[in-house]
């Protein structure tokens, strides 16, 4: 009798811990992905805590590729996603909502020498194109047509991300076809830039700016881009002095898309978990109010009404 009491007690003490593990993990939600969206979804996450305080969350980086395999092979609830989503992408059983709006920026080093022609010039997208896809142009004096040299450096990213294929298909290339070199992650190559007056890269805008000051981040310069390449930033292209007019002018349509863009969550099919279905149905509704604040542009409300009607 003692002998089966003790079992009994022991399988009672197995289920409820199993209960109890199985509660903890459908109260936790894993993301990973594009920095692009990392900050947003940190300051999401801390924000959902604050009303929500029994939900655990688990947020990594690693770029736009990591989040959607991620996604894909169901090791994350959501990947964050920094591109538009592909064909393929969508024939493996993509599912996504759209949450935000960022932009990928071209950065030079504020120590550049040419730094005031750039800025009073800007670069068109011929410019770019002959930098990062062409390879046609390797000297800043063929860039700005001046008679002092100083080879330009480009910088790309190492890693599959949203910034890199968003950038290229600016120039209508895809990542693949970017040359430079490689750096990973948007702080990295931000780093790579800002350590080299003579270089070129881009950047998503809250890893060109900061977020706090609005101010471009110490040893970074946007390079401006001339949109309708009459070789003169006209007052109406001269955006880029602090972040808030840049999210102007990417909100009122004024900088191209791409390479503005929006981000998404992506999942594996529809998310079968409550939790993660109801953190995403309050980042598109009660979550909305962090965007501007976090350095993003809010996405139309009738974008948000679709997104939401997923969610049913």
């Amino acid at each position: 009798m003692k002998k089966t009491f003790l079992l009994l007690t022991l399988i009672a003490a197995i289920l409820v811990s199993s209960c109890a593990s199985q509660k903890k993990k459908d109260q936790t939600i894993s993301l990973s992905g594009a920095f692009a969206l990392y900050p947003l979804a940190v300051k999401w996450t801390e924000e959902y805590k604050k009303v929500n305080p029994e939900i655990r969350f688990n947020v990594s980086g690693g770029g736009a590729g990591k989040g959607m395999a991620d996604a894909l092979a169901q090791t994350v609830d959501l990947g964050m996603f920094s591109r538009e989503i592909a064909d393929e992408e969508k024939s493996q059983g993509v599912w996504w909502v759209g949450l935000t709006i960022d932009a990928v920026v071209p950065t030079i080093s504020d120590q550049n020498p040419f730094l005031e022609t750039i800025k009073k010039r800007g670069l068109t997208r011929e410019n770019f194109t002959a930098l990062f896809i062409d390879g046609t142009t390797k000297n800043w004096s063929e860039v700005l047509k001046v008679p002092e040299k100083g080879k330009v450096v480009v910088y790309t990213r190492s890693d599959a991300c949203g910034a890199a294929e968003t950038w290229a298909k600016y120039m209508g290339g895809k990542q693949e076809n970017l040359a430079g070199i490689g750096i990973y992650g948007d702080p990295g190559l931000a780093d790579a830039v800002a350590k080299d007056k003579f270089s070129i890269g881009f950047n998503n805008t809250a890893y060109a700016y900061d977020i706090k000051t609005g101010m471009k981040r110490p040893g970074i310069e946007v390079a401006p881009i001339d949109i309708n390449g009459n070789g003169i930033l006209d007052p109406e292209e001269n955006f880029y002095d602090n972040f808030k007019l840049v999210l102007k002018a990417i909100a009122d349509g004024v900088y191209p898309s791409p390479p503005s863009r929006e981000l998404y969550f992506v999942s594996k099919g529809k998310p079968q978990k409550k939790a993660t279905l109801d953190f995403i149905r309050w980042c598109l509704t009660d979550g909305q109010q962090f965007v501007t604040e976090a350095g993003y542009v809010p996405i139309d409300q009738k974008k948000i009404e679709l997104y939401l009607e997923k969610l049913k």
